[in-house]
């Protein structure tokens, strides 16, 4: 039943927001009119209410209206009510936070395994892991758990960056912290770069996006697979 896209980013280099994707999000989104934003990522400098106007922007040009879920005065009410769901990118941290403050993990994850269209990005995407334990972001508040929706089996590593051989900054690449995250833990952790994203239907999870994505398991090397390979095998 799942319906799920999962974008590393919202914006690629030289394009505007969510302008690679909307091609491909229009047939993802095929016969829904409306759909309901979850602005809660973005900390300071842009209210809930821009951050809404700016998912709007985007979708009008597919004829979709959207809706800002802190425009509810019940917010679970709201995601049972939806014809689609759409978490954009900002702070995990900060969105995992809120998600729990409303009392939304559960909920969300019931409707989209039941088939609610189900859009993230950035931070968006990291939610649909098993945990946030692999965002690249500074833990500016404490949530109450690090356990997110569960709707895939292993974590995302949204806007993985490749090692640079030519670089001379000698700090940790996105590699050695993947690694360092499995000596104590053992879930997968696929890395996701800018511009790709993770198709989920039913039973099959498809990249998406013309580029490939690099997968770290515990104890082994990491690996590359290409573009529209299926990771239902995770």
């Amino acid at each position: 039943m799942k319906n799920i896209f999962i974008a590393s980013t919202s914006t690629v280099h030289g394009k505007g927001y969510l302008e690679y994707a909307i091609p491909a999000l229009k047939d993802f989104f095929k016969g829904v009119s409306e759909i309901l934003f979850v602005p809660y990522a973005r900390p300071g400098g842009i209210s809930h209410d821009e951050y809404t106007s700016k998912a709007s922007e985007a979708f009008s040009q597919i004829g979709i209206k959207v809706v800002g879920i802190h425009e509810f005065e019940n917010p679970k009410e709201a995601v049972k009510a939806t014809q689609g769901i759409f978490i954009g990118g900002g702070n995990t941290f900060l969105l995992v936070t809120q998600l729990y403050k409303n009392d939304l993990i559960s909920q969300i994850k019931d409707v989209v395994s039941k088939g609610t269209p189900y859009l993230g990005t950035s931070a968006g995407s990291v939610v649909t892991g098993v945990s946030m334990h692999n965002t690249n972001d500074m833990p500016i508040i404490y949530p109450p758990s690090f356990s997110t929706f569960g709707l895939l089996s292993f974590n995302v590593n949204a806007h993985y960056l490749d090692p640079d051989p030519t670089s001379k900054h000698m700090g940790e690449t996105r590699a050695t912290r993947i690694n360092e995250f499995h000596f104590v833990e053992d879930i997968p952790v696929l890395g996701l770069r800018e511009g790709s994203w993770l198709l989920v239907q039913n039973d099959t999870i498809i990249l998406k996006g013309g580029l490939s994505a690099r997968l770290f398991l515990q104890g082994k090397e990491a690996q590359e697979f290409a573009n529209e390979t299926d990771f239902s095998f995770l």
